[in-house]
C-alpha cells in the first residue's frame, strides 16, 4: 500500500510532468520530419498547410491537411503604387481572411508543407514561415524535404480529394520591425552592416538577372551566400546547424551578428533569413523581401558587378 503522502507526490510530480510536456508541445521546431507528421496528422489544433498545386493536392496529401496556393493566395503582392512585385502585402486583411479560411487561428500549429522535390520547392515554405512570424504566430513549422520527403516510403498514409477546412479567426500582431525597407538597407549599407546575397553566383556577379531587375549585379559590398547551398545537393532537406555555419565560414560570413538577407524578390532569401535564424539561431538576421527588384526598380543605391559583358 502506497502511504498517503507519497500518492500526493505521485499527483504533483505527475501535475507538473504534464506541465512541462504541455509547454514543451506548445514550442514549435522550425523543422519536422516525416516521422513526426505522420504521428501528429489529424490532431487537435495542428493543421498542415500543403502548398502543391491544386491538382497534385487532390491527388494525394497528408490526412486532413488543406492546400493553399503560394502565388496566387495572397500571401505575396505586387504593390499598387510601384509595382514592384511579391511584397508582403501592405493591407494584411485579405491575408488574415485567408489564414482563417485555411482553419487556423493564434493557437493553431502551423506546419507547411512545400512539394520539396528541390530548395527554390523549399523556398515557398521559408517565406510562407516569415510571413506567420512577421505577423506575430510563433508556432510554425516546415516539413524537412516537404511532400517529396512524405511520400518516399509508400507506407506513410495519403488522402485524396478536395479538404474544405472549418473556418477560424485568425488575429495578426504586426513585427514591424521584421519588414526591412529599401531606406532601412541604405542606412545598413552606410554603416557597414552586413548584406547577404542569397542569388546564385551568376546574378551575384552580374552576369545573368531577373526580368523585372534593371541592372546586373548586386548591392555594392554585400557578400555571397547562395539559397542553394543550404540544402543538401540543392534538394528539398535542409543542412544541420553545423554544415551551415561551416559554409558560412567558406563565404567568409560570420554567422552572427546583424545582417540582412536579399534576393531578387523575397523568395530565395527567405531560405537564407530562415538557416540563418531558425537553424544557425541568428535572431539578429533580418531578410529585405524588395530585395534586387526593388533596389534597382526604384534606384535604391549603387550597384557593383563583377562581370560587365560586352
Amino acid at each position: 500500500m502506497i502511504p498517503r503522502f507519497s500518492s500526493r507526490l505521485v499527483a504533483l510530480v505527475s501535475g507538473v510532468l504534464a506541465l512541462v510536456f504541455t509547454s514543451l508541445s506548445a514550442l514549435a521546431q522550425p523543422l519536422v520530419d516525416a516521422a513526426w507528421a505522420v504521428a501528429n496528422a489529424g490532431k487537435p489544433g495542428i493543421v498542415f498547410v500543403d502548398l502543391q498545386p491544386p491538382a497534385d493536392f487532390q491527388k494525394g496529401h497528408i490526412p486532413g491537411a488543406v492546400n493553399s496556393n503560394y502565388g496566387k493566395d495572397g500571401w505575396r503582392q505586387d504593390r499598387a503604387r510601384d509595382k514592384v512585385p511579391d511584397m508582403f502585402p501592405e493591407n494584411i486583411e485579405p491575408l488574415v481572411a485567408l489564414i482563417g479560411r485555411l482553419g487556423i487561428d493564434n493557437d493553431t500549429h502551423v506546419v507547411l508543407v512545400p512539394p520539396g522535390y528541390n530548395v527554390t520547392d523549399m523556398g515557398a515554405g521559408t517565406r510562407i514561415y516569415w510571413t506567420f512570424k512577421v505577423l506575430g504566430h510563433d508556432k510554425v513549422s516546415i516539413l524537412n524535404g516537404g511532400m517529396n520527403a512524405y511520400t518516399n516510403d509508400d507506407k506513410r498514409p495519403l488522402q485524396t480529394g478536395a479538404v474544405t477546412p472549418a473556418a477560424k479567426v485568425f488575429k495578426a500582431n504586426l513585427r514591424q520591425d521584421m519588414l526591412i525597407t529599401m531606406e532601412d538597407v541604405k542606412k545598413a549599407q552606410a554603416a557597414g552592416q552586413l548584406l547577404i546575397d542569397a542569388r546564385p553566383e551568376d546574378q551575384y556577379a552580374g552576369i545573368n538577372r531577373h526580368p523585372k531587375s534593371t541592372q546586373s549585379g548586386t548591392i555594392a559590398g554585400a557578400k555571397s551566400v547562395p539559397h542553394n547551398w543550404m540544402a543538401v545537393n540543392g534538394g528539398g532537406m535542409f543542412r544541420p546547424k553545423a554544415q551551415a555555419e561551416q559554409l558560412y565560414a567558406v563565404a567568409n560570413v560570420a554567422p552572427t551578428g546583424e545582417h540582412i538577407q536579399f534576393c531578387n524578390t523575397g523568395h530565395w532569401a527567405s531560405i537564407g533569413w530562415f538557416v540563418a535564424s531558425e537553424i544557425v539561431g541568428n535572431k539578429q538576421s533580418k531578410m529585405y523581401d524588395g530585395s534586387m527588384v526593388e533596389w534597382t526598380m526604384l534606384k535604391g543605391g549603387p550597384v557593383e558587378s563583377r562581370v560587365k559583358l560586352q
